[in-house]
């Protein structure tokens, strides 16, 4: 199969058509009216880092020569104006939605969404009120002058764009929406009847009050947004400066090349040719939306009506032998334990960690952390430890995209408390979710680990879906006590027996599994492979699996996201199917496993089968060897795999048309797992 010859889907148009299924949930009338709401800010949000950061790369790579674009095998420019187009359709249908489908269903609910036009006497009172306490004080206008540049626009921040007339002469103004008060404020309910008002529409209400001292006839205010480029110029040498070098770029960041001007469709035409004038922006970086810019903001928006306008809060269920009224070792000690967030609570490795930091018996504590919450119990738990005399050793990725400023300052906060920090290796990004825990046990150092598919985030455990192992098996903990060793030398291990870990390990070690199941295809032996990510990009590993596809292999694949490979293309992938779920919580687990002649090989993994997990980040993927474990993580994604409701087909039309099985029954996975956890035992 010639390189140049694999069906693949560009990934750019991948991402949007899985953010397009994001969309489909916000127009699922199944799912209830605040989360449709919420599905809305999720799409929103997605955009908004799609253009931070694919985008902008596009953009630069749209600079290079011909041959460049000969090398990358497609025209940036091409790609861009395909984006924009397919850009400028979503956001058709994410306006029509909101406006026409999601208001009026509010509406239905007594829930009304007010804009400046629509306040009586009484609203506007309070509204004027509430404007002149809380908002006045922070809206500093900027008069514009047509022979000056225009100021610098804050990265995402919403503006309004400002026009005063009198006599057919008019003024230009920029107000900045201030981005540390709620977006919604809710009005006194009448009559049972519930009505919110967004901030935008506050200042709306209120301009005569912001520009009372300029002489005008009328006066107009439209939303605009800016997205800039997201990627960070650094310094790859990891030195006593980086922490200072990686501030100093996110204050770059905000300035970063214009890529996306999102502004109100109602804006007139000559406002707009003012915008695009000051700030050199082309067509592809034009969108017209609605009134309403930075749309993730609702996703905080207030439920005020019925509790069945939201997704049911399920209690999280409790984990096998855990307690946590009794020691976690003794438990992990005896045998291995897997915690399935969000089913089962998070707190539990909150509690090993807190062991661990009490305990007298143990003498040493190595975490590495990607993503860490706001008010993070992780790090309290770590800073615990270190003060009750541990030697405890963190690696923070303070590259972790768009997590740096809150990286450096829980970095900052550790060190402080005791904890030695290390920034990881020059070249590469440290994703991996390991934790290493030495207890001196008769005389003997014995170590207990907590390796995961996800990132050590309270916050982020409730939504995310993941598999953390806590576990004492001494083939695991003796490859991870390596691979602590290299990491706190800043160099990448090497050399492992059990783990299989990026950069070094993971290509030779997948394509290992996949050729065995190629030769027992071949020998006409049963073989097959399910394989669960994220993300499906590196066109290596899908020309591998198109060639086992062609071997005989039977392959199911779980793509939450992007996926280039394309299924059931004649000569290449006829043994191939895929689909992705988009449901309640984010399907965020890496887990493959493979039929290895009937005795099924399973590992859980940080990585996703994308050239950077693979080739450019240190990831771990550890293999399941309690029977018991291995029958769970099955059991959970042959309900995954049958999932009839909220799992959709990737293929060549890129339709995201609804999964079919066999059942007649709906199966919806993230329901039967939660059930299946819930009674597996009873």
């Amino acid at each position: 199969m010639p390189h140049q010859r694999l069906p693949l889907i560009n990934r750019e148009i991948s991402w949007l058509y899985f953010n397009d299924r994001v969309l489909q949930e916000a127009a699922d009338p199944t799912v209830p009216l605040i989360d449709r709401v919420r599905f809305l800010a999720i799409f929103s949000s997605n955009l908004d880092e799609f253009y931070r950061v694919r985008v902008a790369t596009l953009s630069r790579l749209a600079n290079l020569n011909e041959k460049a674009k000969e090398v990358l095998g497609y025209n940036p420019k091409k790609l861009l104006t395909q984006i924009k187009s397919l850009v400028v359709k979503q956001e058709q249908k994410f306006n029509n939605l909101y406006e026409n489908i999601i208001v009026k269903q509010l509406a239905e609910e007594k829930i009304f969404l007010l804009n400046d036009k629509q306040l009586n006497v009484t609203r506007g009172v309070f509204v004027k009120n509430y404007f002149r306490e809380k908002l006045l004080a922070t809206l500093v206008p900027i008069m514009l002058d047509p022979a000056m540049p225009l100021p610098e626009l804050r990265d995402r921040a919403i503006y309004f764009f400002v026009k005063l007339t009198k006599n057919r002469k008019s003024k230009l103004a920029l107000i900045e929406i201030p981005d540390n008060l709620s977006r919604f404020l809710v009005l006194p309910e009448t009559n049972n009847l519930k009505f919110i008002i967004l901030l935008d529409d506050i200042i709306r209400y209120n301009l005569e009050d912001i520009f009372f001292i300029f002489d005008h006839d009328a006066i107009e205010a439209y939303s605009v947004q800016l997205t800039r480029d997201a990627e960070l110029d650094l310094d790859q040498q990891v030195s006593e400066k980086f922490i200072d070098t990686l501030a100093k770029s996110l204050q770059k960041r905000k300035k970063g090349k214009p890529m996306r001007l999102q502004y109100d469709a109602e804006m007139p035409e000559d406002m707009v040719q003012y915008m695009v004038g000051k700030m050199g922006l082309n067509k592809e970086s034009l969108i017209a939306s609605s009134r309403y810019q930075n749309f993730k903001d609702f996703i905080k928006f207030p439920n005020v009506g019925r509790p069945e306008l939201e997704y049911t809060r399920y209690p999280a269920l409790p984990v096998d032998d855990l307690s946590f009224g009794k020691s976690l070792m003794n438990t992990i000690a005896k045998k291995d334990c897997l915690i399935s967030t969000p089913y089962q609570s998070f707190d539990y490795v909150i509690h090993f960690l807190r062991e661990a930091a009490i305990d007298p018996k143990v003498k040493e504590i190595s975490i590495s952390v990607y993503r860490l919450a706001e008010n993070s119990r992780v790090v309290h738990a770590l800073i615990n430890a270190a003060r009750n005399g541990k030697k405890v050793n963190c690696l923070v990725e303070l590259r972790a995209r768009f997590d740096e400023q809150n990286n450096i300052f829980w970095s900052n906060r550790m060190e402080e408390g005791g904890v030695r920090v290390i920034y990881g290796i020059p070249g590469y990004k440290v994703h991996s979710k390991i934790c290493l825990v030495t207890r001196v046990e008769k005389g003997k150092h014995v170590h207990y680990a907590a390796l995961s598919t996800g990132n050590f985030n309270e916050k982020t455990a409730q939504i995310y879906a993941d598999h953390t192992l806590l576990t004492r098996s001494r083939r695991l903990t003796g490859d991870l006590v390596n691979v602590f060793k290299s990491l706190n030398r800043g160099m990448l291990p090497r050399g492992l027996k059990h783990l299989i870990v990026s950069p070094i390990d993971s290509r030779p070690a997948l394509y290992k599994l996949i050729d065995n199941e190629m030769k027992n295809a071949k020998e006409g032996k049963e073989a097959y492979m399910v394989l669960k990510m994220n993300s499906l990009a590196d066109e290596e590993m899908i020309a591998k699996l198109y060639q086992a596809s062609n071997a005989g292999v039977k392959i199911e694949l779980i793509v939450r996201g992007m996926c280039c490979l394309v299924p059931g293309v004649k000569d290449y992938s006829e043994n191939i199917t895929v689909i992705s779920i988009v449901d309640k919580y984010l399907e965020h687990a890496r887990v493959l496993i493979f039929c290895n002649d009937g005795d099924e090989l399973i590992y859980l993994t940080s990585a996703d089968y994308m050239t950077r997990n693979i080739d450019n980040r240190v990831e771990v993927g550890f293999p399941i060897y309690d029977p018991d474990l291995k029958k769970e993580i099955r059991e959970i994604i042959d309900i995954q795999l049958m999932d009839n409701t909220k799992a959709r087909e990737i293929n060549a039309s890129n339709n995201n048309k609804y999964h079919k099985t066999d059942s007649d029954t709906p199966n919806r996975s993230q329901i039967d797992i939660y059930n299946y956890l819930k009674y597996k035992n009873k």
